[in-house]
């Protein structure tokens, strides 16, 4: 009963002391805007720390309840929640290499990746034993170009690795018709993209596999966690024993298994190979309390993104990007690409930018085929990627996330019009260096 009380206590105080908190009010040229803000509240804390005092910390009831809320959320049979969306990559990759796998990938065998994504997306393909074919991209979209796609395919190639990168959802017609012609399996890097859709149906859906990441910060967080979706049953038993060790525990056939190996304890037996890549209840109490805050967050970075498509579309020298007819972009970030022509370089205008108290980065790792730990491995590249080189080079983008309100993007607005007014004065020279040529596809 004193527990009990002492627990309702601390409720209160966690929320009052979230509540209580007050925001310094926002000062154009000298307020920060930051790429992140904390997505959790006192629900999320209080979630976790409950967890804390009932000492049952380690995967279980409210990590599975997640699970279950993010599989209806993406429209799958299963969602598998691992530690991180980088582990989640490694773990979708070693299903399908995993002898037990139907058609199981070998290796030497070639993936189709875009050359511009984040390292997690290509570095588990190596992992893995596979080589990575790196595609350029749609400089108005940043996603992989179809056609170059189909210039990628050898006897080798076994599988599409695709990435809808910053939220953006990839060509889904054209990408999984060229996959059924050419046999390829289809596995979605949705790390940045939660909610999006093609078509009125969330990416994650697609593909055989899908991953998605909840680090701090992506749309919603649990700190760390990831997660890998699938409507295919054998592969997210697959994902369940393999997360694990290769443990039986979490099968639906664990008591049919024990009895076929009735010599082992059933406790500890291992049907696989696997790895130690379990979340804990402190991220699952973190994921249902994120999921009822999603669609808000989501509609908040739309409306964001519409504000500075119609104010930055205005001015000149900038290539933005632009939701596409039948999608829902859900904008990780907002980018931004430099035009070759421009009389200013990206440098000079993310300076401005940062100078201001606008933080930005470049878009991901750029182009990876020019990351010199990639050099180590086989990969090979289609052309020499005249896109994705300008994106290294020219591209950036900004924080667009809940935290961003009218004050904040009507300030980064007038930021880059004073930046762009000064760089394209009258008689104004530019020291700036010239960018390889490129091609809009």
């Amino acid at each position: 009963m004193a527990e009990t009380v002492l627990q309702e206590e601390l409720r209160g105080l966690v929320r009052r002391y979230f509540e209580q908190r007050e925001e310094e009010p926002f000062v154009p040229g000298r307020t920060r805007i930051p790429l992140i803000t904390p997505s959790f509240g006192w629900e999320e804390v209080w979630e976790a720390l409950e967890s804390l005092l009932s000492t049952r910390v380690t995967m279980g009831e409210k990590v599975r309840r997640f699970e279950a809320a993010f599989a209806q959320y993406i429209g799958v049979r299963h969602a598998v929640m691992v530690n991180s969306g980088s582990s989640a990559n490694l773990l979708a990759l070693s299903i399908l290499t995993n002898p037990t796998a139907p058609r199981p990938l070998l290796p030497g065998e070639e993936i189709i990746t875009p050359a511009v994504t984040w390292a997690t997306t290509v570095w588990p393909i190596l992992n893995v034993g596979l080589v990575p074919v790196l595609v350029d991209v749609d400089l108005n979209t940043f996603n992989l170009i179809p056609e170059e796609v189909e210039k990628a395919i050898t006897t080798k190639s076994r599988a599409i690795m695709l990435v809808h990168l910053l939220g953006n959802p990839c060509a889904m017609d054209q990408l999984t018709a060229i996959a059924r012609r050419h046999n390829l399996m289809v596995i979605e890097d949705a790390c940045e993209a939660h909610g999006a859709e093609y078509r009125s149906k969330k990416v994650g859906a697609f593909g055989e596999l899908a991953t998605f990441s909840f680090f701090f910060s992506h749309h919603i967080s649990t700190i760390e966690g990831g997660m890998i979706v699938t409507s295919r049953d054998d592969y997210a038993e697959l994902a369940r024993s393999m997360r694990v060790f290769g443990w039986v525990r979490d099968l639906k056939d664990r008591v049919a298994i024990a009895q076929e190996h009735s010599e082992i304890d059933a406790r500890f037996l291992f049907v696989n190979v696997g790895y130690n890549l379990r979340p804990t209840e402190v991220q699952g109490a973190f994921g249902i309390h994120q999921m009822g805050k999603l669609e808000r967050y989501v509609a908040v970075r739309r409306e964001n993104a519409r504000y500075w498509g119609d104010t930055l579309g205005a001015l000149p020298h900038l290539l933005l990007h632009r939701e596409a007819q039948d999608t829902r972009h859900v904008w990780f970030g907002y980018p931004v690409v430099v035009q070759a022509s421009a009389p200013f370089s990206r440098k000079q205008l993310t300076d401005f930018l940062e100078a201001r108290g606008v933080e930005t980065r470049p878009i991901m790792a750029g182009n990876i085929a020019e990351q010199p730990g990639l050099q180590r491995f086989p990969y090979r590249t289609i052309g020499d990627l005249p896109n994705s080189r300008l994106i290294h080079r020219s591209a950036f983008f900004f924080g667009n996330h809940h935290g961003i309100g009218t004050e904040e993007r009507e300030a980064i607005a007038g930021y880059f019009r004073e930046f762009i007014g000064r760089a394209v004065a009258p008689g104004r020279r530019s020291d700036r260096s010239k960018p390889p040529a490129t091609r809009i596809s």
